[in-house]
């Protein structure tokens, strides 16, 4: 059998392998199959060896491997181990040339001692960019949600949307779009609900009934807001730079350093009330939780908002929102030298005390003559909100940078562009997500099948590469290596407390660190860990200088860490740490096999399901008992059983109220009011009764009104299951009575 990569090699001689009858052009057309081979089944590839001849100089031997092929060879005495995937692994195909020219298989070991990854192949170094169009995420779903966008699209001749919203005579302020984008906007939402029944979106009207704000966020954004809600970024600056489409984002990190969308709107206008409603339904969203620290801009209307909604939360403003506001409010006055700018940065990221800031910044303002200057006395006034020398007990994981470009934002930008229309912008919307679930897909692949490389013998190198995620890991193993620039001088000593000068030659600046050896307390003035959640080589060679050779497990955040998705917080055992991170990636391995294996069929979703129930009742006895012999707990238990539930029902079937995860009744809402402000809920200032419907019914919940009363008609998720029946037969004057009327009764009374 000839088989050449132009004709011979089909898809089924690719996926049943090398064969002892198959024969080849050249040994790079063995190794062509090889790769579409293992692409199939799931491993990656390497060139193991091949030969050449004496007499010829032409190959005649060539033998390919798994990628896993082989034993890691190390001396003991490795100063810097190369990072390597060998674990044993036998798999592998030998070519040999004949003397007319063909290669034939001389051997072929098909078994691996290892999980095959075949959903995954395209993230191995031999599959990437092999065929662009393949390995494109967007590619490869098209099939699918071409499938599901052919149910709406019956709706696509629908004409009763936008006529409420285009008069221009309206009372109060609403959204300014063009012809057909409020159907856009509605297919958007029936189609990623149809997806995930857990996607949430919610519409405000004005007093006419016409569109006024919007909010939505997708399953995945609701998700990631459980393991990296601590720290997001409302970003407005889509809307105040004039954007032809209003929109706002939730922006969060995970631990890749990779951006999450928490959330998306769409606003009318910059008032209190419409940052009220946005922050509200965003909270409710987020099953009623706040986050640690949101940052924003610097915008009068926003602080008041977040005052309100989020009273235990710490609002500061991004670093960058400031900083790219200067040449707008200073360029006219003649300020804008070079001196100008290296003053203002030294005063803000070089000021070490609230002293030495008071002192540079008051300088500054009379070098210049900004006393006068509204926006200059607004920023002194709330320097409490953006400068770094007042943010010691903050910490940004990475969110606030001095510019833009430099943000995570920024990484928005490149599908948002000043022109770019709601009709573009929906296009986009699921390439954005695919985008981000893609990277993360990979960086999560990468952290389990790739070990960090190790650059010097530091134990601090060492303990953080075992808890770390590689991108966090390489950031903190550049401190480590800098801290060999660093110089120290004690300075100070207290009975607590021993302040150190350190020089750092690198970019030839002083800093200050305080070290309090007996709580294990330690602060740069560089404010690193405040800004980027984890320790500077400042801090590291004062470590060094103590005599303490690991990171105290209180400056290693869960959040940077491969177990930064686990809901069990981390332990303040390093080494329990450590182990804790090995299992988890272990099982998360083997996870992924059992999923790709319990999914062929229903039988054996039924023998999956039943053993990690059996898995989960065992664990939780495990951990129950060994902590207080408690009870063991359900909750897990509950939780795969609802999803089982879920897989054997209708799609349409789904709980009461899937959008905001901690939603209660309204019985139990009443009798948790009590308790609401120890939760950081929102105080109840004057309750506003919005509905949150889901497919099954609504769900009345209170919100605090901020006093903009009143709010007339909240649309909320899961609506568009009435309006298949209202647009069919209505026409845009029957759609406001008949959505008024279903908005101020509660369906559950019924």
């Amino acid at each position: 059998m000839d088989v050449t990569m132009d004709s011979g090699a089909t898809t089924s001689n690719v996926f049943l392998g090398p064969r002892q009858d198959m024969e080849f052009e050249s040994h790079e057309d063995a190794y062509s199959f090889y790769k579409e081979y293992a692409k199939s089944v799931g491993f990656g590839t390497a060139k193991l060896s091949s030969r050449r001849s004496r007499a010829s100089k032409e190959f005649i031997d060539a033998k390919f491997s798994c990628i896993r092929y082989g034993n890691k060879q190390q001396s003991d005495d490795a100063i810097n181990p190369r990072p390597s995937p060998k674990i044993g692994c036998k798999a592998s195909l030998h070519v040999k040339r004949r003397q007319h020219g063909k290669w034939y298989v001389h051997s072929f070991v098909k078994e691996h001692n290892h999980e095959l990854l075949p959903d995954q192949a395209h993230f191995f170094r031999s599959h990437r960019n092999a065929d662009p169009l393949k390995n494109d995420a967007r590619v490869r779903r098209r099939k699918n949600l071409t499938a599901v966008s052919k149910q709406f699209s019956a709706y696509q001749n629908v004409e009763g949307l936008e006529g409420f919203l285009r008069s221009q005579h309206d009372k109060g302020r609403s959204l300014v779009l063009e012809m057909g984008d409020a159907q856009i906007l509605l297919e958007l939402f029936m189609l990623m609900q149809e997806e995930n029944p857990k996607f949430f979106y919610a519409v405000d009207l004005n007093e006419e009934h016409r569109l006024r704000n919007v909010f939505w966020v997708d399953a995945k954004g609701m998700e990631d807001f459980n393991s990296f809600g601590d720290v997001v970024f409302f970003d407005t600056s889509y809307f105040t730079n004039k954007y032809k489409i209003p929109l706002v984002l939730f922006i969060g990190v995970n631990h890749h350093i990779q951006p999450t969308l928490l959330g998306c709107g769409l606003i009318a206008d910059e008032t209190v009330y419409t940052f009220v409603w946005l922050m509200q339904t965003w909270f409710m969203a987020m099953g009623e939780r706040s986050p640690r620290v949101i940052l924003t801009d610097q915008n009068n209307a926003i602080k008041a908002a977040v005052a309100n909604v989020f009273p235990g939360t710490r609002h500061c403003f991004g670093l960058w929102c400031v900083m790219e506001k200067i040449p707008r409010h200073l360029e006219y006055l003649n300020v804008w030298p070079a001196t100008f700018m290296e003053k203002f940065e030294k005063c803000i990221c070089r000021s070490w005390t609230e002293e030495q800031f008071e002192k540079r910044w008051w300088k500054l303002v009379d070098e210049f003559h900004l006393r006068e200057i509204q926006w200059v006395q607004s920023l002194y006034e709330d320097r409490k909100y953006w400068v770094p020398t007042f943010m010691r007990d903050v910490s940004f994981a990475g969110l606030s940078t001095v510019s833009r470009s430099e943000s995570l934002n920024a990484s928005f930008d490149k599908y948002v562009n000043q022109e770019t229309s709601l009709r573009e912008f929906v296009e986009k919307y699921k390439v954005i997500l695919e985008d981000r679930y893609e990277e993360e897909a990979k960086a999560n692949f990468d952290a389990w099948h790739e070990t960090p490389e190790l650059k010097s013998p530091s134990p601090f190198e060492k303990q953080i590469s075992l808890i770390y995620t590689h991108e966090i890991f390489k950031k903190f193993q550049v401190e480590v290596l800098g801290a060999a620039a660093c110089h120290l001088k004690k300075e100070n000593e207290d009975e607590a407390t021993t302040t150190y000068s350190v020089k750092d030659f690198e970019d030839n600046q002083n800093y200050m660190v305080e070290w309090n050896e007996l709580k294990s307390d330690i602060y740069c003035s560089c404010c690193s860990f405040e800004y980027k959640g984890y320790l500077c080589r400042h801090a590291i060679v004062v470590f060094q200088m103590s005599g303490v050779f690991s990171i105290p497990s209180k400056y290693i955040l869960k959040r940077w860490t491969n177990a930064a998705t686990s809901k069990h917080p981390i332990s303040e055992r390093l080494d329990d740490l450590q182990s804790k991170v090995r299992r988890y990636n272990d099982l998360c391995r083997r996870a992924i096999i059992l999923g790709e294996e319990g999914s062929l069929s229903q039988e054996s979703y039924n023998v999956a399901l039943s053993a990690i129930k059996d898995a989960l009742k065992q664990c939780a006895n495990v951990h129950s008992f060994s902590e207080n012999g408690a009870r063991p707990n359900t909750s897990l238990m509950s939780a795969i059983c609802g999803a089982e539930e879920q897989n054997q029902c209708s799609p349409r079937m789904t709980r009461l109220n899937n959008a905001p995860p901690r939603a209660e009744t309204s019985g139990k809402r009443e009798a948790q009011g009590s308790s609401a402000s120890r939760k950081g809920k929102v105080p109840q200032t004057g309750a506003v009764n919005v509905n949150v419907g889901t497919q099954e019914g609504f769900h009345q919940m209170e919100l605090s009104d901020m006093r903009p009363q009143p709010i007339h008609n909240v649309v909320p998720s899961q609506f568009h299951n009435m309006m298949p029946t209202m647009f069919n037969n209505v026409t845009s004057t029957h759609f406001h009575t008949v959505a008024a009327t279903h908005l101020h009764e509660n369906p559950l009374q019924r």
